[in-house]
């Protein structure tokens, strides 16, 4: 991971103190904001900046093992863990035995237990000294990290599966300097002399259907370039299924309400009703109640044990926009007519309490 001289929880805007819930959700609301697709002109390369300061900042603080390095050594969290680890790999007797020369290591070399200790001192809040080591720590292997991206899906496109377009950089060897990294004995001004540059690229994933809101698809390799070698990161799409102003989704089975007239419900009708795909003529039963559900089977969202939920239609007996003076007239004489009083189960329930 570069190294970032900003403080990571200050890139997020979230206090040291931070749950992970809250670092995930400062994240996401960020990386909307600051996408370089969503802009244009000189602002997508600022931008472009920031979404990669995210990114860092997100990965290291989002996983508790490195963040707790992170805490503990700054910025150059992951060289500590590189030097730990060759320090745990050369043995119980550390950098300080045999050279591979077969003689004793002096603290002015890499190998020296002095030495070894030192240059860790001097990157991570001890002794300001440097050594002639200090290189050396550009030699570990490290993995980029895992990139990730809100892809947001309608219930239609979750019912079928959809391809999604990517737009990613995509690392490719200078032009320039022909991948060397150098020019003329001089660093490429191109590629700043790492013989890499990167080029925006589209990718099509594959999102399946039947996908929950949350799912996390993992396309590999496709994250951010590894350091000296370092297999490359992968990348993550976050799914985000939005609150659909029309269809209400239960699992695999979808609700949506359907209006009808109070005629249409005493008498019974065909109406028309839509479905996630096309709309479809269904039969209202004679004497149908407000609420009441009309089940159309199988036309709901696919599940992961296969088949489909289904597709319910919630009755919703509504009033005509205007009335006319004959409709009245049937109002009227209908009014004439004793019917039960819709009213006395609630008053009854309501007089019950009141005594309790």
């Amino acid at each position: 991971m570069a190294s970032n001289s900003r403080d990571f929880y200050q890139i997020l805007g979230v206090p040291k103190t931070a749950s992970a819930d809250e670092i995930k959700k400062a994240f996401r609301r960020m990386a909307r904001q600051y996408h370089p697709d969503l802009h244009s002109g000189g602002k997508k390369a600022e931008m472009e900046k920031k979404f990669k300061e995210l990114n860092e900042a997100h990965e290291v603080l989002s996983d508790p093992e490195k963040r707790k390095k992170y805490d503990q050594y700054g910025t150059n969290w992951d060289q500590a863990e590189a030097f730990e680890r060759a320090r745990r790999q050369s043995g119980p007797q550390g950098f300080g035995r045999q050279s591979g020369f077969g003689r004793q290591n002096t603290g002015s070399e890499f190998g020296g237990t002095e030495s070894f200790s030192d240059f860790f001192d001097s990157l991570f809040g001890g002794s300001k000294r440097t050594t002639a080591t200090a290189t050396e720590s550009h030699g570990f292997a490290s993995p980029g990290e895992d990139l990730e991206v809100d892809v947001d899906l309608t219930l239609r496109e979750v019912l079928t599966g959809i391809t999604k377009r990517v737009n990613l950089r995509e690392p490719e060897p200078c032009k320039i300097c022909h991948g060397m990294g150098m020019l003329r004995d001089q660093p490429c001004l191109t590629c700043r002399g790492t013989g890499v540059t990167s080029e925006m690229k589209t990718i099509e994933v594959k999102i399946p259907a039947g996908v929950q809101d949350g799912t996390r698809v993992r396309v590999a390799g496709k994250g951010q370039t590894g350091k000296h070698g370092g297999k490359r990161g992968d990348l993550y799409l976050h799914v985000v299924i939005p609150v659909d102003p029309i269809f209400r989704r239960h699992g695999t089975d979808v609700h949506v309400n359907l209006p009808v007239y109070p005629w249409e419900a005493v008498l019974g009708a065909d109406v028309t009703a839509p479905t996630l795909t096309e709309p479809v003529k269904v039969k209202v039963p004679p004497g149908s109640k407000a609420d009441a559900k009309l089940r159309l089977k199988g036309k709901g969202l696919p599940s992961a044990a296969g088949g489909h939920g289904d597709l319910f239609l919630v009755l919703q007996i509504v009033m005509p926009p205007t009335v006319t003076e004959a409709e009245r007239a049937l109002y009227e004489q209908l009014n004439t007519h004793r019917h039960p009083d819709p009213r006395s189960e609630l008053l009854s329930a309501a007089q019950r309490r009141s005594r309790e």
